[in-house]
């Protein structure tokens, strides 16, 4: 059986994938024929050649994902926080832009004062944010909240994994941010409220990867992409004790609405915005007074 070298499938399959328009050919080449392998991408250096059984199952991933199905639904999985999630059909994938948020929620918990903070997770989805918290925090107590039936599946699948690999358990709550009674037993006890709303504004044109497959529910707001935002602001307003803080992640035309909107509730203050790694306005955050 003649080896193949597996540089030369890589370059063949980030061919095909520029060819279909996907923005990050060579990431998803060398993502896929990891994920074909077994590997990390990190070890494909080390793979100098292939057998012929590789190259052909690395073709027909390839292939998949020309038809622009999203990367993340063929590897079964997203990564967020250091954590791996269990995504598919019904679920929003998270982006790498929600770290940003991640990391500045994690910056405002003081565990010094508050050895033991309390977190929310509005919007939860797969439950990213929540189970990356955990895993960071583990002496947080962290809730989740998710509307979506089939999301709250996979929620709950991931809190399951990650239960299973030693994480502190989350607690996952079936309900709509836009109640006004939800979570109203945590009123004033929470440390810090994380959101990765559906904020895109519906006449938003977006990739087949989003249109196609995300739920339609959890990538739009509204004619302005507000309508969540509106609720989890107030929400936020009412969860969060004196001095916890509020981090929103918003449509980067958002970057002086939700900003106002925040602004605009008395008890919060310190209202910021903050840019992705690619300078757009990328999420808007408030601490209660």
């Amino acid at each position: 059986m003649t080896r193949h070298p597996l540089r030369l499938a890589i370059l063949e399959a980030e061919r095909m994938l520029a060819a279909a328009g996907v923005d990050s050919p060579r990431v998803d080449a060398e993502l896929l024929a990891a994920h074909v392998l077994g590997v990390a991408r990190s070890r494909l250096p080390l793979i100098p050649l292939v057998d012929p059984p590789v190259v052909d199952a690395l073709h027909k991933v390839v292939v998949q994902r020309t038809s622009r199905i999203p990367l993340q639904h063929i590897t079964g999985t997203a990564h967020l926080g250091g954590i791996d999630l269990e995504v598919g059909p019904g679920v929003f994938i998270p982006r790498p832009e929600t770290e940003l948020l991640l990391e500045w929620g994690l910056s405002t918990l003081d565990l010094s004062v508050t050895p033991a903070p309390v977190v929310v997770d509005l919007c939860t989805g797969s439950g990213a944010l929540a189970l990356a918290v955990a895993h960071r925090v583990p002496s947080a107590s962290v809730h989740a909240v998710e509307r979506d039936h089939a999301a709250l599946a996979w929620a709950r699948r991931n809190a399951e994994i990650r239960g299973g690999a030693g994480d502190t358990p989350i607690t996952l709550h079936a309900g709509d941010v836009t109640a006004p009674d939800v979570l109203s037993d945590l009123d004033g006890q929470v440390d810090l409220v994380l959101c990765n709303p559906p904020y895109v504004p519906d006449a938003t044109e977006v990739q087949p990867e989003v249109a196609d497959h995300d739920p339609r529910q959890a990538v739009f707001g509204g004619a302005d992409g507000l309508d969540v935002i509106r609720h989890v602001v107030t929400l936020a307003a009412r969860l969060l004790k004196p001095g916890g803080h509020v981090g929103i992640e918003h449509d980067d035309t958002q970057g002086e609405s939700v900003p106002a909107l925040l602004a605009a509730r008395r008890v919060l203050t310190d209202v910021a915005d903050h840019a992705d790694l690619a300078g757009r306005a990328r999420f808007a955050t408030a601490r209660r007074a």
